[in-house]
């Protein structure tokens, strides 16, 4: 009898260890049938708690669960935690997804509108002359729509190549009693910055031209990279030790046969940032990312406006042909002081201003009913302030998304709930603290081990991308283009004029002044333009061919009011 008493003692104390409701025999009903629920069969499953001695995750104590169950259970705990990250993740992806197609659906239609709306305008004023000189305006929007959908094309050398033909076309147009050869058509253009014969327009269109589709091209880019990164970040795959704590959370209850205990909040935010502690390190860099997607979408509603730009196109255009037309005689008096006599045109006299513009169409500026009309259904500011409204609670959003999961009844326990949850040992309070976010905090992780020293080498290349869109963001919100920083003067495309603000660039803002005035330009001290490299064969100049055309010969000059000169100089030429 002495003999039994210490065996006794430590029967009754190893039994004191057991969790409440853990005993062999008790009917494991409700775990089968939550089991069966999920799609499993029952064949494995105990019928009564059996010792589990052979459990490799769950708490080695009476259970209901086989070791093929335990397996199986293991894997759902994986599923549902991917499909729990994908859930609650789907907000970003259909946003960013949604909101690219809507604006790049906008913009392309603006380029598109902008065009037609050129063409329709410039037929009716200029008729068969606009026709027979208009790949020169397909071009400029072949290369606008180039620019905006990704391709290695320079705005700024895009809109000085359209001037320098237009430059080339309308002083033929105005001089239609000469003829000019290739070469002095390209004496005229490369010298067209000295003698600006569209005055101040071309510089105008060009800062507000470049900076609305560097910044378009920015967001739309930046959208579509927010797209990529979301679906990279949450490809995830759980490691070993990601798959225990999943499991000891949410399954290892149905196996010591409480299927309706939750875990504990706090136990479920250490296993959920364990298996995300790579995600929480994207936290800075995406926070970054979205300010700058929302600060360019600012600049987009106001001073860098895609609308006003692209309506503005035909407008400017028209306003700089009108210049030239009107400052006709004193441009045409420097380039044949420069460039040389031409020679008359075959069978044409000389005439005065008076006899080539009597009753002829004159150029014009055109009414705001004439404009461009924006894309159909909808209008920027709508895109963009919705754009804005979605951004802000993107914030945040990897650090916060173990809250977001653990929040959700079904995978634990409220907050308030402390004591009456599982604490992955038993029912009640969960004591350790809850770590830290990303990689590094995880070391003292009571829940997942993560091996802090060596990161995640995807989730390092995604904190890469994330740098590089915002960089891009940052840089075309003052109107820099990185792409063309290197090869441009100054700041890239627009940069060098970012600081300039004109009245008809920002709608609703009223009458703004330029921040300083710049001297007038001194053609003998600018440096000439280099030649740029013509085609031979004419397909941009329309030339037929022919190294000598007549200006005189074209069908429908009367439709232009052509100024001619009231003598022709016959000094010797300065630049050729």
């Amino acid at each position: 009898m002495e003999t039994r008493f210490p065996l006794l003692v430590l029967l009754c104390a190893l039994s004191g260890t057991r969790s409440p409701g853990a005993s062999a025999g008790r009917s494991c009903a409700d775990t089968r049938q939550v089991y069966a629920e999920k799609g499993y069969g029952t064949g494995t499953a105990p019928l009564t708690q059996i010792s589990g001695e052979h459990l490799r995750l769950c708490p080695l104590d009476y259970t209901c669960c086989s070791s093929q169950m335990e397996e199986t259970l293991a894997l759902q705990s994986e599923r549902d935690f991917l499909k729990a990250v994908e859930e609650n993740s789907q907000f970003l992806l259909t946003t960013f997804t949604l909101r690219h197609r809507r604006f790049d659906e906008f913009f392309r239609e603006l380029i598109d509108l902008s065009e037609k709306s050129m063409n329709q305008m410039f037929t009716k004023t200029y008729g068969r002359l606009f026709t027979q000189n208009a790949h020169v305006f397909q071009e400029l929007f072949v290369e606008l729509r180039s620019y905006y959908s990704g391709g290695s094309v320079s705005l700024s050398e895009v809109l000085s190549d359209f001037w320098s033909r237009l430059v080339e076309r309308v002083f033929s147009l105005v001089n239609p009693q000469y003829q000019f050869s290739e070469e002095y058509l390209e004496c005229v253009s490369k010298h067209a910055e000295q003698l600006q014969p569209f005055g101040e327009v071309p510089r105008r269109l060009r800062v507000q031209v470049s900076r609305a589709f560097i910044a378009a091209r920015a967001l739309s880019q930046g959208l579509a990279t927010g797209r990529d990164i979301v679906n990279k970040a949450t490809k995830l795959t759980a490691d070993s030790e990601c798959v225990r704590g999943l499991m000891r959370q949410w399954y290892c209850p149905l196996c010591r046969g409480l299927p309706a205990l939750r875990p504990c909040h706090p136990l479920c935010l250490n296993v959920m940032k364990g298996c995300l502690a790579n995600q929480g390190d994207l936290d800075t860099e995406w926070n970054n990312f979205i300010d700058a997607l929302y600060q360019v979408s600012e600049k987009l509603e106001g001073p860098f406006n895609m609308e006003l730009a692209a309506d503005s196109i035909s407008v400017k255009v028209s306003e700089a042909i009108m210049h030239m037309q009107e400052n006709s005689v004193s441009i045409s008096t420097k380039v044949f002081q420069g460039c040389g006599s031409p020679r008359p045109a075959p069978g044409r006299p000389k005439r005065s201003p008076k006899e080539s513009g009597g009753n002829r169409r004159p150029f014009r500026t055109y009414s705001p009913e004439e404009k461009p009309t924006t894309a159909a259904g909808t209008n920027l500011d709508r895109l963009v302030t919705e754009l804005k409204e979605r951004l802000r609670p993107m914030r945040g959003f990897w650090v916060s998304l173990p809250h977001t999961i653990c929040n959700d009844e079904k995978m634990a326990s409220d907050v308030t709930n402390e004591d009456r949850c599982w604490n992955g040992q038993t029912r009640g309070r969960y004591l350790p603290d809850v770590t830290g976010d990303g990689l590094v905090s995880q070391i003292n992780n009571p829940e997942v081990e993560v091996d802090i020293a060596r990161p995640d080498v995807r989730t390092r290349q995604l904190i890469m991308e994330l740098r590089v869109a915002t960089n891009k963001l940052r840089h075309a919100q003052s109107g820099q283009d990185m792409d063309f920083m290197d090869s441009e003067e100054g700041s890239g495309s627009g940069g060098g004029d970012q600081g300039e603000r004109y009245n008809d660039d920002w709608p609703g803002y009223g009458p703004y002044s330029p921040p300083y005035n710049k001297p007038p330009r001194n053609p003998a001290s600018d440096p000439a333009k280099p030649p740029r490299v013509r085609e031979r064969n004419g397909s941009k100049l329309n030339r037929n061919h022919g190294r000598e055309r007549s200006a005189a010969s074209q069908p429908s000059c009367c439709l232009l009011p052509l100024l001619s000169l009231p003598f022709m100089a016959t000094v010797a030429p300065m630049w050729r």
